[in-house]
């Protein structure tokens, strides 16, 4: 969504804390004479007064049926203070917990995960044993049965990456017709009906041709602390809140309702149109008036039956990447959240709160081709999305990526490929493209998902593609490949994305809906999905005063000649443009007419 630095540093961060228990064998309960192992993997994220755990057993022998139990002892002061997906007690040093009612079962390979919170002092030793079903924990199945703890107990040097029971390369293609509350699916999208905003909805109903579209689900934005309730302005959240948007998602028998979580303290670090009303010291302010009351309410079981789908922190990581000092465009914010982690360990206490839940979905923003395509930004920003993922306390509490949220980048550029040459030059070397790895979001998100697990993210994650605005069809869209020998002339003529420059980001004039929602559609795509509700600007043509903290931003000004992160080009946005997530009736209209597929 933001613009591009194309020659950005590699970032280091400081890493969260993380230690990993190594454990082992499992006797299965109901039958003494079954072999049995198991594993256990053990991990903190802490700080001077206290810890969160994170805890996943793999049960290596045969099935147990009948409920299970992992205790352990801790060395010192640690004191659990809460607990989730387990219920946890604790008798002085002595720690039991006991599967939640809706997972008694843990079959063979198959693996529990929950977590907790403590309070300690001094140091914060790992447990040296864990036994599951009262017998000890040490990674592997004896070759004959035993019913004596094992004196293993050696720790691992790292956790485990792949949790899952039955990991794959690619979500599935075969929807399921059910959902099991308490059980999580690899893709939350598939088989399942998606919720429908109805103030979305009733903004698209009131435009001429707009019941064409109305229908789609759409991701309501979370993007300020009131939200959580609902409040009563214009905004684009209207006078619904969290807890009135999952009643109506009942009400309508959705399968799954998408929220975007976004409101970390200094939000949007490298831009002004969405700016928000926490700073960048009010990290415990997001937490606890933020994303504390988000989980209460997602946590209700009368929303078991919902897959809840968070898309979690808009622009904010990568801006870590490509937007501080040294790279063209840096900023003094992005320099202090970069320095005080409090993206990183805010985007971690949201994965692991969020993350607990039974039913919970958590996808971390990822930009988008045109921001972060280029190898010196590439990796550095996979790593950053491991540092919060680690910070969470473990990466099962991401379940995918999304690319291109909010923005406009193509999702296929059929003659516009790296590979492409004309007349012996790589279209790399034009100025569109400008040395670009990628030319188009699907290319992208594939090969960036493939990163992600390459670098510790579990083998199934998913990736998500907002398809919202970036149709570009109409009568500017090209229908054949240039027959230009020069390469500029050739790109240009050729490429789908009709901006500007390819950092445009705001309210771009000539852009049009793209691919309806959609499971499922492509190797490693979770689906493609309208999480930027068309017809919700991205930010004022000048500036207007609001209540939101939202700023104004040159980028959303149509006569701006641009600046070093877009190539000094002028904007492209549309003029008279509201307030980033006001309603923008020019655009809508715009966006229907050169919608591809067409409408």
């Amino acid at each position: 969504m933001r613009p591009i630095s194309t020659r950005a540093r590699a970032l280091t961060a400081a890493a969260a804390v993380s230690v990993v228990a190594g454990a082992g064998a499992v006797a299965v309960t109901t039958d003494a004479s079954a072999a049995a192992g198991c594993r256990v993997d053990y991990s903190v994220n802490q700080w001077s007064t206290g810890f969160t755990g994170n805890v996943t057993v793999t049960n290596l022998g045969d099935a147990i049926t009948g409920g299970w139990n992992l205790t352990w002892t801790f060395a010192g002061n640690q004191t659990v203070t809460q607990a989730w997906s387990a219920t946890v007690t604790q008798s002085g040093q002595n720690v039991t917990a006991t599967n939640p009612s809706w997972a008694s079962s843990l079959g063979t390979n198959g693996t529990a995960n929950f977590g907790f919170n403590a309070n300690y002092s001094g140091t914060n030793a790992t447990p040296a044993t864990f036994k599951l079903n009262n017998v000890a924990c040490t990674g592997s199945v004896p070759t004959s049965p035993s019913t004596s703890p094992s004196t293993s107990t050696s720790p691992s040097t790292s956790p485990s990456t792949s949790p899952s029971t039955s990991p794959s390369s690619s979500p599935s293609t075969s929807p399921s017709t059910s959902t099991s509350p308490g059980v999580k699916v690899d893709n939350p999208y598939s088989g399942a009906k998606g919720y429908i905003n109805p103030e979305w909805k009733a903004k698209a109903d009131a435009e001429t041709g707009g019941s064409r579209v109305s229908n789609n689900p759409t991701a309501v934005w979370l993007d300020r602390i009131a939200a959580i309730a609902g409040t009563t302005d214009s905004s684009s959240n209207g006078a619904m809140g969290v807890r009135a948007h999952l009643d109506a998602a009942l009400a309508q028998g959705a399968g799954y309702i998408q929220f975007v979580i976004y409101n970390l303290p200094g939000r949007d670090c490298a831009a002004l149109a969405s700016n928000g009303e926490l700073g960048p010291n009010d990290l415990p302010r997001y937490k606890a008036e933020y994303i504390d009351p988000i989980a209460a309410i997602q946590a209700d079981a009368k929303y078991k039956s919902l897959r809840i789908i968070n898309i979690v922190e808009i622009d904010s990581l990568p801006n870590l990447v490509t937007n501080t000092s040294g790279q063209a465009g840096g900023t003094a914010m992005c320099d202090t959240m970069k320095a005080n982690g409090g993206y990183v360990q805010g985007i971690g206490y949201a994965l692991n709160k969020l993350g607990a839940l039974s039913n919970t979905y958590n996808y971390v923003d990822a930009a988008h081709h045109g921001w972060i395509g280029w190898d010196s930004n590439f990796g550095p920003t996979a790593d950053i999305m491991l540092q919060a993922a680690q910070a969470s306390g473990s990466v099962n509490n991401v379940t995918g990526f999304i690319t291109n949220t909010a923005n406009y980048s193509a999702l296929q550029e059929p003659w516009v490929q790296p590979t492409t040459t004309v007349g012996g030059t790589s279209v790399r070397q034009s100025k569109w493209v400008d040395w670009n790895q990628y030319t188009d979001e699907l290319t992208f998100a594939q090969a960036f998902r493939t990163k992600l697990v390459s670098i510790g993210f579990n083998s199934n994650i998913g990736m998500l593609i907002d398809t919202s605005r970036n149709g570009w069809g109409g009568s500017a869209r090209p229908t054949k490949a240039s027959t230009s020998t020069v390469v500029d002339t050739y790109v240009n003529e050729s490429r789908i994305d009709r901006r500007i420059h390819a950092g445009n980001w705001c309210n771009q004039s000539g852009a049009g809906l793209g691919e309806r929602p959609k499971a499922a559609p492509a190797a490693g795509i979770d689906a493609y999905v309208w999480v930027k509700p068309p017809g919700e600007s991205d930010g004022s043509s000048s500036l207007i005063p609001n209540d939101e903290g939202k700023g104004f931003d040159r980028m959303c000004d149509p006569t701006y000649t641009g600046n070093a992160r877009n190539g000094n080009s002028l904007s492209g946005a549309l003029p008279n443009a509201p307030i980033s997530g006001a309603w923008f009736s020019a655009q809508f209209q715009q966006l229907m007419a050169n919608a591809y597929p067409a409408l």
